[in-house]
């Protein structure tokens, strides 16, 4: 059985590897990692904000421009708010490095054009042997269109491509006009894979203390289904490098990813509930599914059920939409 896959034109002995998580903070958790048959490492993110402050703080030091820059640090996130630092981060990027004898992909996480994305570099020189860019933005101005946020984006990734020579994937989030469109523009702008999709985490309201709360909430697998559908759409129509993050919590999850045309599942809320040591089930239930379906190869099975290939495409289409509504009737 040939599990093997191409991801971001890394050679990958399967699909399956840990997303980017608290996971990769520990070396023994990576190393655990790696035990159980991670096919990569993805870390963390290193934020826009984070490296933008350390920026500022080490300006402020330098020029003591009365104040000015000292203020500025007021409006970005506290430095508790982060596990690690931009060197910290580096360094442990090393540490994985060297510990590893998978693909390490690094990550970072920033929405607008600046001097943080020379981190992407840094990151290249430290041993990563690709990076993960994840987009993450909720727009608040009523007078900032789509376009513009995509705009902005998309110079995110010019940019970060003009700085580096290894691969990098753009983790987007659902809620874009037309992600087919727009995963086109990422392709002409330098990346080479997308990842599907970035978790939006709701607030809260506490109606006693007036205040807004924040909660981690784990995924299950019911939110494998919007993966599926754009996955579906994109597969065949895109030359990007296809990864699934949120939902797969199953080997099965996992084979739904990949007929629909995920070229990498990416694993943490399973992985977060149940260890490390979980990797290998999944992993094991992918090729015991694979083989109970003679299936010779990971290769066969990636793409079958997308758009381009589907028996019933209407069901990734408005067809589908009508026919649900229409078909429903409730036990009143």
């Amino acid at each position: 059985m040939d599990l093997t896959t191409t991801y971001l034109g890394l050679r990958l002995a399967h699909p399956i590897m840990p997303g980017a998580s608290p996971m990769a903070d520990d070396l023994d958790h990576v190393k655990k990692l790696e035990d159980a048959g991670a096919s990569a490492i993805v870390m963390r993110s290193l934020f826009e904000e984070q490296i933008v402050r350390e920026q500022i703080g080490a300006a402020a030091h330098i020029y003591d421009l009365e104040g000015a820059h000292v203020e500025a640090l007021s409006y970005l996130p506290p430095t508790s708010v982060f596990a690690m630092g931009p060197e910290r981060y580096l360094e442990q990027l090393r540490r994985i490095r060297a510990a590893v004898a998978v693909p390490v992909i690094a990550s970072l996480n920033g929405t607008t054009p600046g001097g943080w994305v020379e981190y992407a570099r840094l990151m290249e020189q430290a041993g990563a042997h690709a990076l993960e860019l994840n987009l993450y933005t909720i727009p608040t101005d009523v007078d900032e269109t789509a376009q513009a946020i995509e705009e902005r984006g998309l110079a995110v990734v010019t940019a970060v491509a003009a700085e580096v020579k290894i691969p990098f994937a753009v983790k987007l989030s659902p809620f874009y006009s037309s992600l087919p469109n727009f995963t086109k523009r990422l392709t002409l702008a330098g990346a080479r894979g997308v990842v599907l999709f970035n978790r939006f985490y709701q607030p809260d309201i506490d109606i006693d203390e007036l205040d807004v709360t924040h909660a981690l909430h784990l995924s299950d697998s019911s939110e494998l289904n919007l993966r599926l559908r754009w996955l579906a759409i994109l597969s065949g129509r895109t030359p990007l490098s296809l990864a699934v993050s949120g939902g797969v919590h199953t080997g099965v999850d996992a084979v739904k990813a990949m007929m629909t045309g995920a070229h990498a599942v990416q694993v943490v809320s399973a992985l977060l509930k149940r260890g490390p040591g979980y990797l290998r089930t999944l992993i094991d239930e992918v090729s015991a599914w694979l083989e109970e379906h003679e299936y010779e190869s990971v290769a066969q099975l990636t793409g079958s059920m997308n758009l381009e290939r589907s028996p019933n495409p209407a069901a990734y289409e408005r067809a589908n939409y009508m026919t649900l509504l229409q078909s429903f009737h409730g036990d009143w």
